[in-house]
């Protein structure tokens, strides 16, 4: 498994946990290139996720993506192995402590 595979899979675990809505399209030549790895839906806020590990960077496309997001209102969050305690908070407040 990929570090970032590794991020992914502790973030799938923390949207089940808060009970979360999520999807994770597949970037193929028939979507669209920069959309985040994760579109959830928490509570009624959308929420969207890239995830990275170590030193990777988001390309400018992600970024602009990213950015459209929350011009747009939605919550867009870049996390990577160190950030998943943050998530973790964020998904809390957005649930406003539902979890299991």
């Amino acid at each position: 498994m990929t570090p970032e595979a590794k991020v992914k899979a502790k973030i799938k675990a923390l949207l089940k946990q808060y009970n979360v809505y999520y999807a994770m399209p597949i970037g193929t030549g028939y979507g669209n290139a920069g959309v985040p790895d994760f579109l959830c839906c928490a509570n009624g806020t959308f929420l969207a996720i890239e995830a990275k590990a170590g030193k990777g960077t988001t390309t400018a496309l992600q970024e602009k993506n990213l950015a459209q997001i929350r011009q747009c209102g939605g919550t867009a969050l870049v996390v990577r192995e160190t950030d998943l305690t943050m998530l973790g908070e964020v998904l809390k407040n957005l649930t406003q402590g539902e979890a299991e």
